[in-house]
């Protein structure tokens, strides 16, 4: 009866979805809502040059996330969110553990882990390229 419910293309769909959704939801406001405040935050983190760095994560984020929903190029975009987060726990959240701290890494290998799992395995069945 399991066997019956197992759809692996159904499966990379609503990862690719899932994960491309919440990259859009992170770009978009770096992009198009507060653009000068990232980049004041991104400068106090020593992310620099800011507004270029700003135009680079925002645009991975917003438009990688839409190429994740519509199947686009899924692998290289899985690479740049690798990167993406690679960066972030780097540079921004490394020593900030724990269940009872704000700001840890955890959430972002869990965000490199997905768009490795989608780099493994390609985009599936429902996918535009």
């Amino acid at each position: 009866m399991i066997e019956s419910l197992l759809n692996p293309s159904l499966a990379h769909f609503i990862l690719r979805v899932v994960l491309g959704v919440l990259f859009v939801a992170h770009g978009y406001p770096k992009l198009f809502k507060n653009f000068s405040g990232v980049a004041a935050w991104f400068d106090s983190q020593g992310i620099r040059p800011a507004k270029f760095w700003v135009l680079v994560v925002g645009g991975v984020e917003f438009f990688g996330g839409l190429f994740l929903i519509l199947g686009i190029l899924v692998q290289v975009v899985g690479i740049f969110i690798m990167i993406n987060m690679l960066v972030a726990m780097w540079k921004v959240k490394w020593g900030k553990v724990g269940l009872t701290t704000q700001g840890g890494w955890e959430l972002d290998l869990i965000y490199f882990a997905a768009a490795l799992a989608l780099v493994l395995t390609g985009a599936g069945a429902y996918a535009i390229f």
